[in-house]
């Protein structure tokens, strides 16, 4: 998967806003104001960073070893980073996906509820 396909994959979501907030190299994914994802713009090859469950992270860390590592600049419990060309993209998705309900489940009722209510 590349970059732009993983823009693609994250806008499709519903309440998702891109921002750089970091600067102009790091392109930041947000669920009602809340990250889930971010893509280094500049790193080769691409990746990403994704929050996941810290037991499952370290699942993914052993079975795809050097593909998906403690994420950078993150916390290395919750969060992996993907080198995203040597993945299966079904996986990409998944994991996408997993972030994304993370984010969302940690939301506050009243964010949860306007976030159903997005057309």
């Amino acid at each position: 998967m590349n970059i732009e396909e993983f823009r693609e994959l994250c806008l499709a979501k519903k309440g998702v806003t891109e921002e750089l907030p970091f600067g102009p190299d790091t392109l930041v994914f947000k669920v009602m104001g809340k990250m889930f994802a971010l893509m280094s713009l500049d790193r080769l090859p691409p990746q990403c960073n994704l929050k996941c469950d810290p037991v499952r992270a370290e699942e993914l860390r052993e079975t795809y070893d050097g593909d998906i590592v403690p994420g950078y600049h993150m916390s290395k419990v919750h969060w992996n980073t993907l080198f995203l060309e040597q993945l299966p993209p079904q996986l990409i998705v998944e994991l996408t996906n997993h972030s994304y309900d993370l984010v969302v489940s940690g939301l506050t009722k009243k964010l949860q509820q306007e976030l159903k209510n997005l057309g």
